[in-house]
């Protein structure tokens, strides 16, 4: 052995990692990870795995035996995987590392355990396993968010203008099997768990979801995908289990999922693993609805050809309410309900429904914010016909940007 590793051995603790077939040569693993060499003319009598205790002794090594609790061996922690008959797969941090299967500690997939490098596992820490990094929890503040607040302005029929045939179909759907759940329980009727609400953006399909839980009296929750979705490994999931739950609780309940197609899409090759989580948990718990629950799911979107498929066979989503864009009434009963309070009389709403064919009914409902404004810009509480008109100009105008822009056009 040379001087540098004279030295660097010099009363130092190792343990034996190989010894070669003369027994000379010893590689020997000191406590920071190195591995130096140890020769000498006589054959060692050390073992793999031999802690000894290196010193020189008149500028010649010594090397001798040394009770294993000497060596610094540091264990670490991890979660069972995989259960074999003579190893076993454990998750430390990521890293799966394959150990030997201990005779003296009972475990099973999913125990958390503690484990050395020269022993295996040493004992389980937990029956469940620890988390590398744990999710915050989804308690009663978190489902919270997606209730509708207490006290919160209760809207009406009245404040949805237009589209009769579509209110009242949808209130056939969802309202009579609310209110009339044991009439339709006599009659033997499948309850009706979902509703697909179909149609552009812009034509109120969140908007009657919502009145008709005023209406009814139901507990509402609304879902949408930048809030439900998490980053967190089976969050979304969880969050699911804990709405379902809570809204089987209620005397009434809908459960209200806007723009459905982005966390509930075709599951395929190309979709994302978390995706299909949640699509796979949205079938499960809809299908554990039971006629006793008073809970019905609405989920509306603009794609409903992206929808998984199974989430419209019987017993789910099967029913569906198309939204249409407003035909010339519908438009100016929509500009009459969401007329501010403070208007003069006599405002040109035919007029208006007149000139705005393909407008939804959010773009009709915007027009009384352009008017606002200039009302006020002009110290007036009250909205004038110039400034209706005016409302109705600026809108036109940012609807014929925003097709010129979308098609490619120059805006300027």
């Amino acid at each position: 052995m040379d001087t540098y590793e004279q030295l660097s051995l010099s009363g130092t603790v190792a343990r034996v990692r190989v010894v070669e077939d003369d027994g000379r040569r010893l590689y020997l693993e000191l406590s920071n990870g190195n591995v130096v060499t140890v020769t000498r003319q006589e054959p060692f009598e050390f073992e793999v795995g031999s802690v000894v205790f290196v010193r020189l002794e008149q500028g010649q090594e010594n090397i001798g035996a040394a009770p294993d609790e000497l060596w610094p061996e540091e264990s670490w922690v991890g979660v069972v995987r995989l259960v074999l008959a003579d190893k076993m797969v454990v998750d430390a941090s990521g890293r799966w590392r394959l150990v030997p299967t201990p005779d003296h500690v009972e475990l099973r997939e999913g125990n958390t355990v503690e484990v050395r490098e020269s022993s295996g596992v040493v004992r389980v820490l937990s029956e469940k396993p620890v988390k590398y990094l744990d999710p915050p929890t989804v308690d009663d503040a978190v489902i919270d968010k997606f209730k509708r607040k207490k006290g919160a302005k209760r809207e009406t029929f009245d404040d949805f203008g237009g589209l009769g045939d579509v209110v009242a179909r949808a209130r056939e759907l969802i309202e009579v099997p609310l209110q009339r759940k044991e009439e339709l329980s006599k009659i033997g009727a499948r309850p009706i768990k979902g509703i697909l609400f179909t149609g552009p953006p812009g034509t109120g399909k969140t908007l009657l979801a919502r009145i008709i839980a005023d209406n009814t009296d139901a507990e509402f929750y609304e879902i949408s995908g930048p809030e439900f979705l998490s980053k967190w490994y089976g969050e979304s999931e969880e969050i699911l289990r804990k709405i379902f739950e809570d809204a089987a609780k209620q005397e009434r309940a809908i459960i209200f999922f806007d723009e459905i197609d982005s966390v509930a899409g075709q599951r395929d090759d190309g979709s994302h693993e978390a995706s299909r989580r949640v699509v796979a948990q949205l079938l499960t718990l809809m299908d554990g609805f039971t006629s006793n629950r008073n809970v019905v799911v609405i989920a509306a979107t603009n794609r409903p050809q992206d929808i998984d498929a199974a989430l419209r066979r019987p017993g789910r989503l099967d029913w569906e309410i198309h939204f249409r864009p407003p035909d010339r009434d519908d438009r100016e009963a929509i500009l009459r309900s969401t007329s501010p309070p403070s208007t003069a009389p006599l405002l040109p709403h035919a007029w208006v429904a007149e000139n705005t064919e393909g407008w939804s009914g959010a773009e009709l409902t915007a027009i009384w914010g352009e008017a606002a404004l200039l009302a006020a810009a002009d110290g007036r509480s009250t909205i004038f016909v110039e400034d209706y008109v005016e409302g109705f100009q600026r809108m036109a105008a940012r609807r014929r940007w925003v097709a010129q822009t979308s098609s490619g056009g120059d805006a300027a």
